[in-house]
């Protein structure tokens, strides 16, 4: 938001709370995706120790998500649920 619409001061306490959280919701869905990458690569390189311990720690990190609000926590569930089901066809590969 680079103008503001109006001067009210309660609009302009409005555009400063959405640019904090902007900018929090932003690192939190930054750090999701970087240890869903981490995910892949350790699916890629098919060891099973490194493939639980990213899943593990990728769970950790989409729940956090979803209980500070960033996520749906339909759309988290649904994010392990997929990777979870990577990583067992992984294991059984």
């Amino acid at each position: 938001m680079a103008t503001t619409p109006a001067k009210k001061l309660s609009v302009l306490k409005r555009v400063r709370q959405t640019k904090k959280r902007t900018l929090r919701n932003r690192g939190v869905r930054t750090m999701v995706k970087t240890y869903i990458k981490k995910l892949h690569e350790a699916i890629a390189s098919g060891e099973k120790d490194q493939m639980d311990s990213a899943l593990l720690k990728a769970t950790s990190v989409i729940s956090t998500a979803a209980s500070k609000g960033v996520l749906h926590r339909n759309t988290a569930s649904r994010y392990i649920s997929r990777l979870a089901k990577q990583v067992n066809k992984a294991k059984a590969a």
